[in-house]
């Protein structure tokens, strides 16, 4: 019997993507998440042994806690799983290791197993603005963030998802760390510009400091300790360390990377 891949965050913005593609690849899929009928989660050790029983391989979202990334690691390979797959973010090696701390220590853990193992640097996403992080914002007419000129190279979900499906069920990817983007980048301006005619209204972009950034951040409740992980995150970004591309996706994949007038054709619905 061909043992399941388990897939963690099977509900989120990749997860659910990567389950799909190895759905489609014909590949057994476990999908766990703190919702799911398999349940993991990273604050309740308990849910991690039944999740990695008996599966081959693991598609792994880093913890926010980086306490947690060592010990799952472990029981990953006390428990037989033969490959791990993380998801990762670019311009990690250039980011300090107080911002983005679970996916550094879920990069060290991986690197320090015997566990074969793949990371999947991977950009900000193009579905940021149409899920979760940016849609209020484009939804409202107003994204208000600590941005630039700098460009990005915003990378598609599902192009993130078919790497991922094709690192875990074929071989040759052992030992190696892919960094995915888009074709080509865009500022924030050219993006909510592409969104704003698209839509046939209005979407304002607004350029905040970084300290009036946090002080958004946390007149909406969010904790210090995040208002700084996502300013640690634009910083990043306005110094530029996101911005080269790579032909990892189309390399990988055989067909071009998702380009973001094709992606933002197909989120309409998610802005109306």
């Amino acid at each position: 019997m061909t043992q399941e891949i388990l897939v963690l965050g099977a509900t989120g913005k990749t997860g659910r993507r990567v389950v799909r593609a190895l759905e489609k690849s014909g590949a057994g899929v476990r999908a766990a998440s703190r919702s799911s009928a398999v349940r993991f989660d990273w604050s309740d050790e308990s849910t991690w042994g039944p999740a990695l029983s008996g599966v081959s391989a693991a598609y792994v979202i880093a913890p926010y806690d980086p306490a947690a990334a060592a010990p799952f690691v472990d029981q990953a390979r006390a428990a037989g799983v033969r490959h791990l797959v993380l998801l990762s973010g670019r311009g990690l090696d250039e980011i300090p290791g107080t911002v983005f701390a679970g996916m550094h220590a879920a990069e060290e853990a991986v690197r320090a197993s015997d566990v074969p193992w793949t990371i999947l640097r991977a950009n900000n996403f193009a579905q940021n603005f149409s899920e979760e992080l940016w849609q209020p914002g484009i939804r409202a007419g107003r994204l208000a963030l600590p941005v630039d000129d700098t460009p990005e190279p915003f990378v598609d979900v599902h192009d993130i998802a078919d790497v991922a499906a094709l690192v875990l069920t074929g071989g040759g990817h052992h030992g190696r760390t892919y960094e995915l983007t888009g074709p080509a980048t865009i500022t924030f301006d050219t993006a909510v510009r592409k969104i704003s005619s698209a839509l046939g209204r209005t979407v304002e972009l607004v350029r905040l400091t970084p300290d009036e950034y946090r002080e958004s951040l946390l007149s909406q409740g969010v904790s210090e300790e995040e208002a700084a992980e996502l300013n640690g995150m634009y910083d990043a970004m306005r110094k530029g360390l996101l911005a080269p591309t790579t032909d990892d996706v189309s390399r990988l994949l055989g067909r071009p990377a998702t380009d973001f007038d094709t992606y933002v054709a197909g989120a309409l619905d998610a802005w109306r």
